[in-house]
C-alpha cells in the first residue's frame, strides 16, 4: 500500500495539503517586501535562504479574500516544476501520512480554474483538498509575467 506525507495547512476555515516532496520549509511570516502593480494574490517577495521568492495569498486565490494575519500566519515554501514560491497560509498544522485508500478523486479538477485541486483525503473525521503545486502556480493569472520576471533576476 503506497503512503504519502502531505503538509496540512489551513486557508480560511478549510484544510489543505501540499505533498511534502514540493514543500521547501515553512517560515514565520516576516517583512514582506511589496512591490507595487502585481496581481492581487501577489503580497511581494521575501528573502528565504539568499533567494527572492513571491509570495502568494491562499486566501486571495482560493477566496478572493484578502488574509487575516495573526500569529497563527506562516509562510509555506514551496517548488514547483520551475519556481519556488510562498504561500501564505493561516495555520501551517502538521506533516501526516496518507494511505491510498484514503484518497478519493474529485470531478472539480476538470474546471480550468480548480485543476490545482488533486483530490481529497478522507481520514477520520477530516476532509483534506490535495493540491498540485505546479498546477496552482500554472492556473495563476498573469503569473507567467511574474515568473519570467523572477527567473531573469541574478
Amino acid at each position: 500500500m503506497d503512503v504519502s506525507k502531505i503538509v496540512v495547512f489551513r486557508t480560511s476555515d478549510e484544510e489543505y495539503g501540499i505533498p511534502i516532496e514540493h514543500v521547501i520549509s515553512i517560515e514565520k511570516l516576516e517583512d514582506i517586501n511589496v512591490i507595487p502593480n502585481m496581481p492581487v494574490y501577489m503580497k511581494g517577495v521575501v528573502k528565504v535562504r539568499g533567494e527572492l521568492i513571491p509570495v502568494l495569498d491562499t486566501n486571495q486565490i482560493f477566496y478572493h479574500q484578502n488574509i487575516t494575519i495573526d500569529n497563527n500566519v506562516k509562510l509555506i515554501v514551496i517548488q514547483s516544476d520551475d519556481i519556488s514560491a510562498a504561500l501564505i497560509v493561516n495555520e501551517a498544522k502538521e506533516i501526516i501520512d496518507i494511505e491510498e485508500n484514503q484518497l478519493k478523486t474529485i470531478p472539480i479538477g476538470a474546471f480550468q480554474s480548480t485543476k490545482y485541486f488533486s483530490g481529497v483525503a478522507s481520514i477520520e473525521w477530516r476532509l483534506i483538498t490535495l493540491i498540485n503545486p505546479t498546477y496552482l502556480i500554472e492556473s495563476l493569472e498573469n503569473f507567467a509575467i511574474v515568473k519570467e520576471e523572477m527567473m531573469s533576476r541574478p
